[in-house]
């Protein structure tokens, strides 16, 4: 009789544990998911450094770890500034995050990310090196998880801005608009679609996508990004029609 008490006990202890770490997992992830949207630049730092002295750390707190920095990255530092030790430490944090937990999508698409942002300090030669590695995290991340819009998108830019022999106008196309069908209300893969068209010589098309752009609200967790990606359309749009 004492032996079973005491396993309830022991069972007891270890869900509240758990239910604990969810509530902090959800924590961070509300967190993140509010400096993303507002640009935050402060909130996110402190996300990044919290996390980094915590002791103990599961598979998605290294994963949000691993995102805030990416994010921090991109829009929080200088233009000038030296970018790539975020990205490698990013990439560095989701490797451990796959490790704990080989079938964690967000993981792979938060590596792809932080690999495709890295390939831009490299050269390009070097980053033509690490294609490879994007494809099999993005393409993990979407056999994982089949609405893994952005890393949809990543892919369709990726055929859509490398050079030859990696580049493809209609594999790009095809990403972007699976991307679309999973998540219409994300207007950047409309802003990247838009883009696609104009390089590919369709206008018209291209205009149509620019102007979804300025249709559509910011989708709420990309809010700063989504008003970026609204005056990047004028930008086009403007050159399009020759304004």
């Amino acid at each position: 009789m004492r032996k079973a008490v005491l396993l309830v006990l022991v069972l007891a202890f270890s869900l509240s544990i758990f239910a604990v770490s969810d509530d902090i997992v959800a924590s961070y992830q509300e967190r993140f998911v509010r400096c993303r949207d507002g640009y935050d630049a402060q909130g996110m730092k402190k996300i990044i450094e919290e996390l980094e002295s915590m002791q103990d750390k599961d598979y998605r707190l290294y994963t949000i770890l691993a995102d805030a920095l990416v994010e921090y990255a991109q829009w929080a530092l200088p233009k000038d500034a030296n970018k790539r030790e975020y990205y490698e430490k990013a990439m560095e944090y989701a490797d451990k995050a796959i490790n704990l937990k080989p079938d964690y999508a967000y993981a792979y698409f938060v590596k792809g990310a932080a690999i495709g942002r890295l390939a831009q300090y490299v050269g390009i030669i070097k980053s033509l090196f690490m294609v490879g590695d994007f494809d099999k995290s993005m393409l993990k991340a979407i056999e994982l998880d089949p609405k893994c819009y952005r890393a949809m998108v990543a892919m369709g830019m990726r055929y859509r801005d490398l050079p030859w022999p990696f580049k493809s106008y209609s594999k790009a196309e095809k990403f972007l608009l699976k991307a679309l069908e999973i998540e219409p209300r994300y207007i950047n893969t409309y802003l990247e679609l838009g883009i696609l068209y104009e390089m590919w010589g369709k206008k018209e098309k291209a205009i149509e996508a620019f102007k979804r752009v300025l249709e559509l609200p910011p989708m709420k967790g990309f809010t700063s990004l989504g008003l970026e990606a609204k005056e990047t359309a004028k930008e086009h749009l403007k050159k399009l029609k020759g304004d």
